[in-house]
């Protein structure tokens, strides 16, 4: 029994000594899992763009004769303490300002209390950004600082595209058949529409927002029953006067296909991603 006594004593010593060696953690007694960790907070990235796009409305806008119902509306967005000493939030109270739009260009989210929205506006005709910090806790939100006026992105140049030929018999079946098909398109005329689409296609048209006009270019690369087109077309406005007709040029991307020995039809239409002067 002493035997067995001290080799008992012996073992339970060596496994402590190794656990400690080897840092090993004991299980739970009772065999129960962990508690998950508590979530991460994190910025509330929708409101907050929302939340920025309604301050914008307020703060882009002025006038001398609305600085009273501005600096009320302001209140509503920046810290109780700030809107007691500058209601007006930087603006000395002189000239006007209008905002005709404003879209949401993005959101940096710093940390899980703060965020940048930068708005993308325009402003009494000029495009700008505007940067609109803020910070949220409690499930509340506000601006934290007066914003950033920032430029807008500059316009980019696309690269140089060589001109595409074009296939001339197949131009001008095209140049004859399409004019049909953008008629019906325009109106949204359902029935007249699915005789110019390929089988399984379908598309719901304009439904009388404009009206066809003309095509003023029409590109057919060479190749075989199946064609990527990009064709330009002149959209005239409803309820104009005879004589003065407003109209407007829209390019597509096409793909059509031939099934009747030069007789095409419609498979695709897009918004057409050619940069101007090569179609």
């Amino acid at each position: 029994m002493r035997v067995v006594l001290w080799g008992a004593i012996l073992v339970i010593a060596y496994r402590g000594v190794m656990a400690i060696v080897l840092n090993e953690t004991p299980a739970s007694s009772n065999g129960a899992a962990s508690a998950p960790a508590s979530p991460v907070p994190q910025f509330p990235a929708t409101v907050g763009e929302a939340f920025a796009m309604q301050f914008g409305q307020v703060y882009l806008n002025f006038s001398p004769a609305a600085a009273t119902t501005r600096a009320r509306q302001l209140a509503a967005f920046i810290p109780a303490n700030v809107a007691a000493v500058n209601p007006q939030f930087g603006w000395n109270g002189a000239g006007t300002s209008r905002l005709q739009s404003e879209q949401v260009a993005g959101i940096d989210v710093r940390t899980a209390q703060t965020a940048v929205v930068t708005l993308l506006a325009m402003v009494n005709g000029h495009l700008m950004e505007l940067g609109v910090p803020l910070y949220a806790s409690g499930g509340g939100i506000v601006v934290s600082g007066e914003p950033a006026v920032l430029p807008a992105p500059p316009a980019a140049t696309p690269p140089d595209t060589q001109q595409t030929s074009s296939d001339p018999v197949a131009q001008s079946a095209l140049s004859s058949q399409l004019p049909a098909f953008f008629q019906a398109y325009a109106r949204g005329d359902q029935a007249t529409l699915n005789r110019y689409l390929a089988p399984g296609v379908s598309l719901s048209g304009l439904g009388g927002a404009v009206s066809f006009g003309s095509i003023s270019s029409i590109t057919v690369p060479p190749g075989g029953a199946t064609r990527d087109i990009t064709v330009t077309v002149n959209w005239v406005f409803p309820g104009q006067v005879r004589g003065s007709m407003t109209q407007i040029a829209a390019t597509y991307d096409m793909s059509v296909i031939d099934q009747q020995s030069g007789r095409w039809y419609v498979k695709e239409i897009r918004a057409a991603t050619q940069p101007m002067g090569t179609q």
